[in-house]
């Protein structure tokens, strides 16, 4: 199954680790047991293949239609333009803000005018910087209804951002089933899991959670 293959070449190459008695902090202030850096794959042929493959069978899978591929910078970048790549498509990229000097180009690449636009990402969390990147493709002219991502949190809040601004959301794998498949392996134990798994019920609420029981 796509969804577990992938989960299991992010785990393989130290994509994604666990921390449950020292959890990081996301950009959005969310505390997570749970850190994923899929900037790692460009390093791992294999496991990459694995996931610009899945890109493919995804594309398949859901007859999504498109004209050009864009990623957005940075982590999306090296994966968009290898799909784009395997695909003999155009690619474009997104940066965060416009350049300050020369064209000031928020897009690179070229022109998206009236193209159909598939956004691709490394990472989803809340969503933000992804629909940041729609709004400057839209208002550069291009059609975008469609991202893929190579993971998710599964955030309700990222799942309603997506569906306001008309855009369809597909990823090879989400957190629940890398958690399943690190459990197999061998990765934590059952206490390590239940902190875990509380955490995937309810990310927002953890933190103050793990401070009652410490108390």
């Amino acid at each position: 199954m796509l969804e577990a293959q992938v989960a299991q070449a992010l785990l393989e190459i130290g994509a994604v680790g666990f921390s449950p008695y020292d959890p990081i902090t996301f950009k959005s202030g969310i505390l997570s047991p749970i850190y994923v850096d899929n900037r790692r794959l460009i390093y791992w042929p294999q496991q990459w293949r694995v996931v610009i493959e899945g890109f493919r069978e995804l594309i398949n899978r859901h007859r999504i239609e498109f004209d050009i591929v864009a990623g957005i910078a940075t982590g999306g970048v090296p994966h968009s333009s290898a799909l784009a790549y395997l695909l003999q498509q155009p690619s474009v990229y997104v940066r965060p803000q416009a350049k300050e000097h020369g064209k000031q180009n928020r897009i690179e690449g070229g022109d998206v005018t009236d193209q159909r636009i598939l956004l691709v990402e490394d990472m989803i969390t809340t969503g933000g910087s992804s629909l940041s990147g729609v709004t400057a493709l839209r208002e550069a002219g291009a059609v975008v209804s469609t991202c893929l991502t190579i993971t998710t949190f599964g955030f309700a809040m990222s799942q309603q951002a997506f569906q306001v601004a008309g855009v369809n959301l597909y990823m090879l794998t989400d957190i629940r089933t890398i958690v399943q498949e690190a459990r197999r392996a061998g990765y934590f134990g059952d206490a390590e899991q239940r902190i875990i798994e509380d955490w995937l019920q309810d990310p927002h609420g953890w933190a103050e959670r793990q401070e009652d029981v410490g108390s």
